[in-house]
């Protein structure tokens, strides 16, 4: 399980993928000022759920590559003939996409933030939002990657799929900038609450794809 979560880790920041993200997450950061204009009280209080449909939209972008080639390379067959459930394989899958997605996208919020002239304590409400609620997007992620494996036009099918569960997500998060300790409190139970249910469901799709 180990090499499974390195192996992951060095897939989710070799080829670029990790570069990716950031670039697209700081890409729609930067046209959100463009098309509001330069007001900056307005950026500033928007600012905070303009990062969160950043993070959100930037999530999508390596599902297809979480399960589906490992499952069209025989690699969860081995894993089950040698004793490994779907379900630790699927939160191995999440541990190691949250390593390789939240850092880098915890760090470009911070420039995100001066984009859109957010306070030094919105900065923060948005710094501790993502450590809480990048884990429920992780965990979307994967579980969306193990349903739409195998499936043509997964890529899209993945967004229509991840997209209305992750609302909550997105609400709570952006609330947490305006709520403090209560909202945070709130986005973390939401988090908590995929992370739990994740691995069955995504290790229920994954046992289904290889029958």
């Amino acid at each position: 399980m180990i090499a499974l979560f390195w192996r992951d880790v060095r897939r989710g920041y070799g080829g670029g993928g990790a570069t990716l993200v950031v670039a697209f997450f700081l890409l729609v950061a930067i046209l959100f000022p463009f098309a509001i204009g330069p007001d900056a009280a307005l950026l500033a209080r928007v600012g905070g759920g303009v990062i969160w449909a950043a993070a959100l939209l930037a999530a999508l972008l390596p599902v297809e590559r979480l399960v589906q080639p490992d499952m069209e390379a025989g690699v969860l067959d081995q894993l089950a003939v040698r004793g490994l459930s779907p379900a630790m394989v699927a939160a191995v899958k999440i541990a190691a996409h949250w390593c390789a997605f939240a850092p880098p996208l915890m760090l470009a919020a911070a420039i995100a933030a001066g984009l859109l002239d957010l306070s030094g304590r919105r900065l923060l409400l948005v710094e501790a939002g993502l450590l809480l609620g990048t884990p429920g997007l992780a965990a979307l992620a994967v579980t969306t990657g193990a349903l739409v494996a195998g499936m043509r036009g997964a890529g899209a099918v993945a967004g229509l799929v991840m997209l209305p569960l992750a609302v909550p997500l997105l609400i709570f998060g952006a609330g947490a900038i305006e709520g403090g300790a209560s909202g945070l409190k709130l986005l973390a139970a939401f988090s908590l609450l995929l992370v739990a249910a994740a691995p069955v469901i995504a290790g229920a799709a994954m046992r289904a794809g290889m029958d």
